[in-house]
């Protein structure tokens, strides 16, 4: 037997609907993701730590889970919320249940809740601080608790999510190039994209140091995705600015895209709902190709669409643009080895079309080593 829930927004809103996962409390960013796959992936990426994701896919839970899907060591979400979860979920990789997964790693969630309705709601007011309980049916309480919780904006969250010691993911084959990789966040298919290119990959701690990367051998560097507000990451910023100055090859994703930016001197901004699914129309500039990507993300790099910008590193052009709302997805300075996107290429769920960028990596950092 389900016990009562209760989700409550700040702004008042609240619907009714019953315990998913664990039994208890909790607070966050309430925001939404199209994908109608991955949710295992979704619950495991760390750029979702502090959020409530609104799953818009009315089913949930019908594979079960795996032992081999995780994008991290545990689930970051802070809350789930779905309309109709599986009663029974078959699959030949499946080795457990969702829910009882949720329930084991303490995570609150709500299940019939109407979950268009929500996402409308979301899409016309923004995101916003939730609460969803299921020990409490005082919606004014709730609200008075939702309204005390701090908010997405000047979070600085990277250090909550990073690995406490670096570790390395081995190239497979023939070894041929070094990454060290600063995890803001990192999801695991990144290195495993890498490693199926040659490339090791040493993972290193959000605190790491110019002298600490240089000492793995790297002859790149990759800014990983992350949760939390860019305009808090002071520190990164000043690496991705050490690392240009050096002329090492540089790239960032997501998080990392808006690090990198911020290093060129560029401002970030808080979307309204921002971008959370699998099915992002993006233009690469560069092919001219239109690609179907993965995104999460509640900030964005502010720099002009059409040009290039002098910056302290060179000229620096908008590489990729979001065509459904002109939103920056990625750039490419001129001057020095450095690329980003927004979106999420190593995209384990899928889409992958544009796995194509860790080519463009790999052929970045073997251009820098044939010209030095």
């Amino acid at each position: 037997m389900r016990r009562p829930a209760l989700l409550v927004l700040e702004d008042g809103r609240t619907f009714h609907g019953e315990s998913y996962g664990s039994v208890g409390e909790t607070f966050g960013e309430a925001v939404f993701t199209t994908a109608m796959t991955g949710y295992q992936e979704t619950l495991t990426d760390p750029s979702y730590h502090r959020q409530v994701v609104v799953q818009t896919a009315p089913h949930i839970g019908n594979t079960g889970v795996n032992d081999e899907d995780d994008e991290s060591a545990k689930i970051w979400v802070a809350g789930y919320v779905v309309r109709d979860p599986a009663r029974l979920a078959s699959n030949w990789r499946r080795t457990g249940d969702l829910e009882d997964r949720l329930a084991a790693e303490g995570v609150v969630g709500i299940s019939g809740v109407d979950t268009r309705a929500l996402t409308r709601h979301l899409r016309d007011r923004g995101a916003m601080r939730v609460g969803v309980s299921s020990v409490t049916d005082d919606p004014a309480a709730l609200l008075r608790k939702v309204q005390e919780a701090p908010e997405m904006v000047g979070a600085d969250l990277s250090a909550q999510v990073t690995t406490a010691k670096p570790y390395t993911v081995q190239a497979v084959g023939t070894h041929e190039f070094t990454v060290a990789a600063v995890d803001l966040g990192i999801k695991r298919n990144v290195a495993r994209r890498l490693a199926a290119r040659g490339v090791t990959t040493h993972v290193m701690p959000a605190g790491s140091t110019i002298d600490d990367l240089l000492a793995t051998g790297a002859d790149a560097v990759f800014l990983s995705p992350g949760p939390g507000d860019p305009a808090t990451a002071d520190g990164p910023v000043a690496l991705a600015r050490e690392v240009m100055r050096r002329q090492i090859p540089l790239f960032g994703i997501c998080f990392g895209s808006q690090i990198l930016g911020r290093a060129l001197g560029f401002g970030t901004y808080k979307l309204a709902f921002g971008h959370r699914g699998s099915n992002q129309p993006v233009l690469d500039r560069t092919t001219g190709k239109v690609e179907v990507t993965a995104h999460n993300h509640g900030f964005a790099v502010d720099a002009p669409l059409d040009g290039t910008v002098a910056t302290d590193f060179g000229d620096v052009a908008v590489s990729h643009v979001c065509l459904n709302d002109n939103v920056v997805e990625g750039l490419r300075a001129h001057d020095v080895p450095a690329f980003t996107v927004q979106y999420h290429p190593e995209a384990a769920a899928g889409p992958h079309d544009a796995d194509y960028l860790f080519d463009r990596f790999r052929e970045l950092i073997a251009g820098e080593r044939v010209s030095a």
